[in-house]
């Protein structure tokens, strides 16, 4: 993918559609000192039946079996941005992933969860890479991780804290990967009780990309988001992975 400039990816590019579906990606500035905070949105068919994207960060941490066995039952795709630390720590939730390849598709969340961020300060408690070096490492050992665990190469990836450095995503992007951004977050970093998070869930519009975490199964948030796949379900909303998607550069 040829890398932005800093004018192309705040004001967002077009995209082609694979199978029907598109996505529509930019970023903005985050109020966090001039940060980038991706969106990113399908462009779906026009049959009249709303259409989202389920997409869960496996940060480190443990797992929340409890979605991952709801989204089996409702043969609800998704899409898993995984941590090589978190795979190393959770074998069975690693193996309960891989026993569905036609649910479950991995994107590349970085090898220890670092954010994509230059300079020195922590982001959520988070020490930043620091450098673009440091920020090729996360990214590289992270496609490595997945890539012994799963033979496939990832094409999607989501930096910790979903906020980059605008330098950050040209180099990003020149290893191969599309970023990953969102437009509905359900849980807030699992913060949420489990009301809110289905709640926010329920609301998603035609298009929407949903941020959901599984590696907290000790919070009350998995029942929630368990709770606003069943509600989006009765609505007769359409999920689909990020890997039914591909991006092309629009000129600007």
């Amino acid at each position: 993918m040829t890398p932005f400039s800093r004018r192309q990816f705040v004001a967002g590019i077009a995209a082609t559609a694979v199978g029907g579906f598109a996505a529509s990606w930019g970023g903005e500035a985050s109020a966090n000192e001039g940060l980038l905070e991706p969106r990113l949105t399908l462009k779906t068919p026009q049959d009249g039946r709303r259409t989202v994207a389920l997409t869960l960060d496996a940060c480190p941490g443990g797992f929340d079996a409890k979605i991952i066995a709801a989204l089996v039952e409702w043969r609800v795709p998704a899409t898993l941005f995984v941590t090589g630390a978190w795979m190393h720590s959770n074998p069975a939730g690693l193996a309960a992933l891989l026993a569905h390849p036609d649910l479950f598709a991995f994107g590349n969340h970085g090898a220890h969860h670092v954010p994509a961020i230059l300079g020195e300060r922590r982001i959520f408690g988070l020490r930043v890479a620091g450098d673009l070096q440091s920020i090729r490492d996360e990214v590289g050992r992270g496609e490595e991780a997945i890539m012994a665990a799963t033979g496939a190469k990832p094409v999607w990836y989501r930096g910790a804290t979903a906020l980059y450095s605008p330098a950050a995503v040209p180099a990003i992007e020149g290893m191969g990967f599309s970023i990953a951004g969102y437009s509905l977050n359900a849980d807030m970093g699992a913060s949420l009780p489990a009301e809110a998070v289905m709640y926010r869930m329920r609301q998603a519009k035609d298009g929407d990309v949903i941020i959901a975490h599984t590696n907290q199964p000790n919070r009350p948030s998995g029942a929630g988001v368990i709770a606003g796949v069943r509600a989006l379900l009765d609505q007769d909303v359409r999920f689909v992975r990020l890997d039914a998607l591909t991006q092309s550069v629009a000129s600007m």
